[in-house]
């Protein structure tokens, strides 16, 4: 099968890169996957993977539980409590960002649905597109939602949406370039976009290294800091508005290192390093494991 590899980097289109750690796949197939170091601004970028075809496989565990719903174990239920929470949380940030109280929203990698489904419930017509055929049909059963194919992002109306969402669905992106262009032009003029990344230069990803379950090799293409996603942002025509964390993220990402490592107290162990990340994020927000980015669409000037 083929192999997808990035010769350029996305963020400085740098072309030169050295080894940074080796990172074990524990969700499915228990293979070790290289992430290499961009020398130029030091962005990270999973090395070797399976190209956008042929990844399916890695995606198909019932412990991957944005496709499978699955409450199963301790951080799974731990996630369904907080995911409650949180889906009232991001759509006021929708609300607070673009200053609509309802509007058009394309929510990209959607999932099972739940946050589709509260926008819509709050007046917002909404758009989904989400790969996983199974999760497609429980936004179906569940929501009555008829969420799209990937592939048919490029086939939307360009200019009409007002706010475009992305959490935690940017790093599972082949096609960067593609995409980003895309969601510029579906956007209305003063748009936003809005992007949820795993955050390595957060306390708890310095602290696990290779245990950080975050890396979530080879599901996970690319690994941004907050600096980096900037200066992305920009090249796409998107200027950086506000930074904000994602507190949970940082209790769940330690729970789920401190399982990886196989700690005897995994759970208390996962508490505290999950408390210490989220301390150094209250006044910091890019510290936090997990970081909501806000872009507004700026105007290109011809």
């Amino acid at each position: 099968m083929a192999k997808f590899n990035v010769l350029n980097c996305p963020v400085c289109d740098g072309n030169s890169f050295q080894t940074f750690l080796n990172c074990t796949d524990y969700f499915v197939s228990g293979e070790t996957f290289q992430i290499k170091k961009c020398t130029g601004c030091g962005f990270k970028i999973t090395e070797d993977i399976e190209d956008e075809e042929n990844i399916g496989p890695y995606y198909q565990s019932e412990e991957y539980i944005s496709h499978s719903n699955t409450s199963r174990g301790l951080v799974n239920a731990v996630y369904h409590r907080v995911r409650d929470y949180m889906i009232g949380q991001k759509r006021r940030l929708v609300q607070k960002t673009s200053g609509l109280k309802n509007g058009q929203l394309l929510d990209v990698g959607t999932g099972t649905g739940f946050f589709t489904n509260e926008m819509k419930r709050h007046g917002w017509q909404v758009t989904g597109t989400e790969k996983s055929s199974d999760a497609r049909a429980f936004a179906k059963k569940e929501f009555d939602l008829d969420l799209l194919p990937v592939e048919a992002l490029f086939n939307l109306g360009k200019k009409q949406f007002d706010v475009i969402t992305l959490w935690h669905v940017l790093e599972h992106i082949h096609q960067l370039n593609e995409n980003m262009n895309t969601f510029y032009g579906l956007l209305k003029n003063n748009g936003r976009l809005i992007i949820a990344v795993p955050n390595h230069s957060s306390y708890d990803a310095l602290h696990y290294r290779e245990f950080w379950a975050a890396w979530d090799v080879p599901r996970h293409i690319w690994h941004f800091t907050p600096e980096q996603m900037k200066t992305f942002g920009e090249k796409y025509g998107f200027t950086l508005t506000s930074v904000n964390a994602m507190p949970f993220d940082s209790f769940y990402v330690s729970l789920l290192s401190e399982k990886y490592k196989k700690s005897e107290i995994a759970l208390y162990k996962g508490a505290f390093h999950g408390f210490v990340s989220w301390f150094t994020s209250v006044f910091k927000p890019g510290k936090c494991s997990s970081v909501i980015y806000v872009f507004e669409k700026k105007q290109k000037v011809s």
